[in-house]
């Protein structure tokens, strides 16, 4: 019996939660990017696409002359690099600057030809050019299950939980008399001169 060699231990796949989904991954990437601003290790982030589909985005009729087109390109900008290849074993310029011209053009005439013909024995069985892609009906950006409250807390707009609190000190009533060892205040400890501006404010008031 064939066994699969290994490689050694296989490595645990991390916890990993769901933070947010989208419909399109320009905006997960988006949460990724704003994640990355305020300092976020990106590092235990990961956007997973899911239902994957393949999609082929017709672009146009293909024809025969539409062919030979595409050939003639695909060819010049093969005899350029061939062309250029073989200039760098020249010793003049006038010599380089022909054969790298007579390349592109046997290049695009060779193309164009192999277009043309390989088009037209298809026998019209594909008469239109297309792009393929992958995409997915939904992207998931996933962070490992330690970090996923502060991830959410910035996702939120929130502020993470600083280590420190600090709270506003009350506005200051004058200086409080002193304190006796049980924690009474002293009030024969008040200074005299104290007990007589009290006075004479009560004297006042009246």
């Amino acid at each position: 019996m064939y066994e699969t060699p290994t490689h050694g231990p296989a490595m645990p796949q991390a916890d990993r939660r769901l933070l947010v989904s989208f419909d399109r991954y320009a905006a997960a990437q988006k949460t990724v990017d704003t994640l990355s601003d305020a300092g976020f290790p990106v590092q235990e982030l990961a956007i997973v696409g899911t239902d994957l589909r393949m999609e082929e985005k017709v672009t146009g009729r293909l024809t025969n002359g539409r062919a030979a087109l595409t050939g003639a390109v695909s060819g010049g900008v093969f005899g350029l690099v061939v062309g250029l290849f073989l200039g760098l074993f020249t010793t003049t310029t006038t010599s380089f600057v022909g054969l790298v011209l007579w390349s592109i053009l046997w290049g695009a005439v060779a193309g164009a030809a192999f277009g043309f013909t390989s088009h037209m024995f298809q026998g019209g069985v594909r008469d239109f050019t297309s792009r393929n892609s992958i995409v997915a009906g939904r992207y998931d950006v996933l962070v490992t299950a330690g970090v996923w409250e502060r991830a959410q807390t910035i996702i939120q707009g929130g502020l993470a939980p600083a280590e420190t609190v600090v709270v506003a000190r009350p506005p200051s009533a004058g200086t409080l008399p002193p304190m006796t060892s049980d924690g009474m205040t002293a009030e024969h400890e008040i200074p005299a001169q104290r007990r007589a501006e009290e006075s004479d404010a009560t004297a006042k008031g009246r």
